[in-house]
């Protein structure tokens, strides 16, 4: 008996659609390369980076946080941000420590006068460790948070100085 090759193929095809064994005890008509699910082949790292970012543009959403970082790291952050062709860092104040299945997060905020600091800490909690196990995959272990001010209405906005 002839069979065409198309034949073949549609039947191999449908026999590794079903997944049913064969006569042999194998899967498939054909033999599998590489075995398992193709999902669990290999590993992924994530960089601290890359979860110091998630986290930075999430705490960032929450409203009446002003700005990310200390004093000092926002001042110098605020005059590169300035400089032609510089890139906003969406890292400054945010400190990351990541394993291969959890992380620990630092952030350090300043939020907006009158606001409840409790109740921006705790939004900012929750959008962090929604936004960094939602993209990751990472178990967030505990996110710390460190008010190191709070942006008064009359303030100037440390985040455009004036350039004399």
């Amino acid at each position: 008996m002839t069979d065409t090759g198309e034949h073949r193929t549609s039947q191999t095809l449908e026999k590794s659609a079903n997944d049913s064994p064969d006569e042999s005890g194998g899967r498939g008509g054909s033999a599998r390369r590489g075995g398992g699910d193709p999902a669990t082949r290999g590993r992924t790292t994530i960089a601290d980076g890359v979860v110091e970012k998630i986290a930075g543009l999430a705490a960032r959403d929450v409203l009446g946080v002003h700005a990310m970082g200390g004093g000092l790291a926002r001042t110098f952050g605020a005059v590169r941000d300035r400089v032609p062709g510089s890139s906003k860092s969406v890292t400054r104040g945010v400190k990351a420590e990541v394993g291969e299945v959890q992380t620990a997060l630092d952030l350090e905020v300043v939020v907006e006068y009158g606001v409840s600091i409790a109740d921006v800490a705790r939004a900012v909690r929750e959008n962090v460790v929604a936004a960094v196990e939602r993209m990751t995959g990472l178990e967030v272990v505990e996110v710390n948070i460190a008010v190191s001010d709070v942006k008064l209405p009359d303030d100037e906005d440390d985040e455009q100085p004036r350039l004399q």
